[in-house]
């Protein structure tokens, strides 16, 4: 198992938004929570060029992105999967490869199914793995709590929204932090 990161470094990071779609959010433990915070992750990614892919499982059944959310990436362009890990979406882990990733911030649904197994699998890649616990949830309140805990213990490190673009930001006092402190007042 490598070990666990410190801190996220910021030039190599990427943020990755699963599975956040129409016909699978209304069914979730604490929707409205999960939403918002992963509004402002894709939000803060844009404003500190961090990229953000956003995965979505079988378009056909569960329909596309959540539009607000998807308005929210910059350069939206949804890597459709049928594999439960979104490191089975097509050309996600090369784009990490070709863009010197090294660090992956994650947010989405369903903590306990794709969550769970992209950390797993990102983990076995020897990426550095962020859960975003505030950000992640499941269908109940159960296996959302299982999904951070199985994580955790692979070794994925549980972070919150908050925590996660003040790391990312680093410091205050520059346009990049005026640009962030709306997100999380």
């Amino acid at each position: 198992m490598p070990t666990k990161p410190s801190r996220i470094n910021r030039s190599h990071a990427a943020l990755v938004l699963v599975d956040i779609q129409e016909r699978l959010l209304p069914a979730i433990f604490e929707k409205e929570r999960v939403l918002a915070n992963a509004l402002r992750l894709a939000k803060g990614a844009a404003v500190l060029c961090v990229p953000a892919f956003v995965t979505e499982q079988y378009r056909a059944g569960l329909g596309g992105t959540i539009p607000e959310l998807a308005a929210a990436v910059a350069g939206f362009a949804p890597l459709e999967k049928m594999t439960f890990s979104s490191c089975g979406a097509a050309g996600l882990v090369e784009a990490f490869a070709a863009q010197g990733i090294t660090d992956v911030i994650l947010s989405g649904i369903e903590a306990h199914v794709c969550v769970t197994q992209t950390a797993l699998d990102l983990i076995t890649r020897n990426f550095n793995t962020f859960v975003v616990a505030d950000a992640v949830s499941s269908r109940t309140a159960e296996n959302w709590r299982c999904g951070l805990e199985r994580m955790r213990e692979a070794g994925a490190v549980m972070a919150s929204t908050e925590m996660v673009l003040f790391e990312l930001l680093g410091r205050a006092g520059t346009d990049e932090f005026k640009r962030i402190l709306p997100l999380v007042k």
